[in-house]
């Protein structure tokens, strides 16, 4: 059977190019000295969101408050960017000391509805980090969630088998205590960068 995921890659091309007119704008105003990420310090929104937990019930970034959270859009059958960016900050937030790492969350957001049903994106994440939650929600609100964040997802026609490939952007979403976006983590950075980034923010506050 045609594997029809491998494109995935080369897909998220649409949703990068309007990540890299934020980094464009991000070069303006942010100060990246001080950090491996990008600085998108009064760039975006506060994190916000009401989407559906790997429990079925409704979460919102409220119930999430006081902890430092990467937001990262995926799904669960992505071959290549959703399981090597969850490995790294997986890694990235284990390596963190034990009263830092209790209060760092990593938020999965699944653009699969159709497919990623609660029970299937809690396996998932909870294979790659106990410090990670999975949500979801009806296309219309994750859309609206994604263009909040200046990126985009799509979905490709479907083969005799039924088996599509969505495309999304790789970018990581870092949030601090208090909801502010702060970091845009690229996929070139390391496990030992974010790691940093993540002691750096953590111990601002």
């Amino acid at each position: 059977m045609k594997n029809r995921f491998l494109p995935c890659s080369r897909k998220a091309i649409s949703a990068m190019a309007l990540l890299a007119s934020l980094v464009m704008l991000g070069g303006c105003f942010g100060d990246d000295e001080n950090w491996n990420g990008k600085d998108i310090s009064g760039l975006m929104p506060e994190l916000a969101f009401e989407l559906t937990g790997t429990s079925g019930d409704t979460i919102t970034a409220e119930q999430t408050d006081g902890q430092i959270r990467l937001l990262f859009f995926g799904f669960t059958s992505c071959p290549d960017i959703c399981p090597a960016t969850l490995q790294k900050l997986s890694r990235a937030v284990k390596d963190l000391p034990t009263e830092l790492r209790e209060d760092t969350q990593i938020v999965f957001v699944s653009v699969d509805p159709q497919r990623d049903t609660p029970e299937r994106i809690d396996s998932y994440v909870s294979f790659f980090s106990d410090r990670a939650i999975g949500l979801t929600g009806g296309e219309p609100a994750l859309r609206e969630l994604s263009k909040r964040y200046r990126t985009t997802f799509g979905y490709d026609e479907p083969d005799a088998e039924g088996n599509y490939n969505v495309s999304h952007s790789g970018a990581v979403y870092v949030f601090d205590r208090e909801g502010k976006a702060r970091l845009l983590i690229r996929p070139e950075l390391s496990v030992e960068d974010i790691r940093t980034d993540l002691v750096a923010l953590a111990e601002e506050s």
